[in-house]
Order: structure tokens, then C-alpha cells, then sequence
């Protein structure tokens, strides 16, 4: 006879995560990259925007359990900058989202590449060690006939 060793209260806890549909895309919102009232043409253009943020944290779709990121974007704009506090709000969103590592970087690409139309665009998150393993997604977005122009990937540390 074959008996199965009691489970550990706990062990099989699973907390409720939310939906893609939770991610506020609508949130987001930009402002111009050259101002109209100002004259004066800036050299050194296009300007490399950096943003990084270790406030990242999806949740894991299986378990429900906070994932702690360090979310690095770096992108060269090209009309459009991403306004600051609703990307926060936007970032904010994920908190109880169930997702993939691997799926959040992408989708925030896809997200941001579509709210900017930037020259280039990089994502990268390192979502630090869990269980042994580390993981670090990078994606790269270039637009068509701008790849001398990318971003240095993994430049920012």
C-alpha cells in the first residue's frame, strides 16, 4: 500500500491573480519631443531617453507571488516622450497581473512601441534570482532604416 506524505498547510496555496485586461494601457500618456515655443535646435540629436524604475513587479501566473523586477527603457524618440508619472501608473497595473517573465518584457515593448513610434526602443528586466535561477529578458525594437541608431543594449547597470 502506497501512502502520500501529508502536505505541508500552505504548500498548495494559490493566490488569485488578474488578467492581461488589468494592464491600464490607456493610462499612458506622452508629451512632445521638441518644443514649439523653443527656437534654439539642440545638437546632439536624437537624445537617448533612460528609464529605470526597481519598482517592477508583475505577479507569477502559477503561483500568484509577487515578481521583483529592474526595469530598464531606453528608447530614442522621434515625435513622442513617454510622460513620466503615467508610465508609473501604467508599470502600477501589473501588480496583480498574472504573467510570465518573458511575456511582461515583450508586451511592455509592444505597448510602448506603439505609444511612441520611437527610432528604437529596449527593454530589459532583470527579475532577479528566484529558486537558483536568474532571469533577464531583453527586447529590442528598431524602426525601419534606424538600426545604425539603436540603443547599446545593456548599457545601463
Amino acid at each position: 500500500m502506497t501512502t502520500t506524505p501529508p502536505c505541508q498547510p500552505g504548500f498548495d496555496r494559490r493566490y488569485d491573480v488578474q488578467g492581461l485586461d488589468a494592464i491600464d494601457v490607456a493610462v499612458l500618456d506622452t508629451f512632445p519631443y521638441v518644443r514649439d515655443d523653443d527656437p534654439i535646435r539642440y545638437p546632439g540629436e536624437p537624445m537617448e531617453i533612460e528609464i529605470v524604475t526597481d519598482e517592477f513587479s508583475p505577479v507569477c501566473p502559477w503561483s500568484g507571488l509577487p515578481d521583483f523586477g529592474r526595469l530598464e527603457i531606453r528608447y530614442l524618440p522621434r515625435e513622442k516622450c513617454v510622460e513620466l508619472k503615467s508610465l508609473k501608473y501604467y508599470l502600477t497595473s501589473y501588480r496583480f497581473v498574472g504573467i510570465y517573465h518573458e511575456h511582461a518584457t515583450r508586451r511592455l515593448l509592444a505597448d510602448l512601441t506603439k505609444l511612441l513610434d520611437p527610432l528604437s526602443m529596449t527593454i530589459r528586466c532583470d527579475y532577479g534570482m528566484r529558486g537558483g535561477l536568474n532571469t533577464v529578458c531583453t527586447v529590442r525594437y528598431v524602426a525601419e532604416g534606424q538600426a545604425a541608431q539603436a540603443p547599446v543594449a545593456g548599457a545601463a547597470k
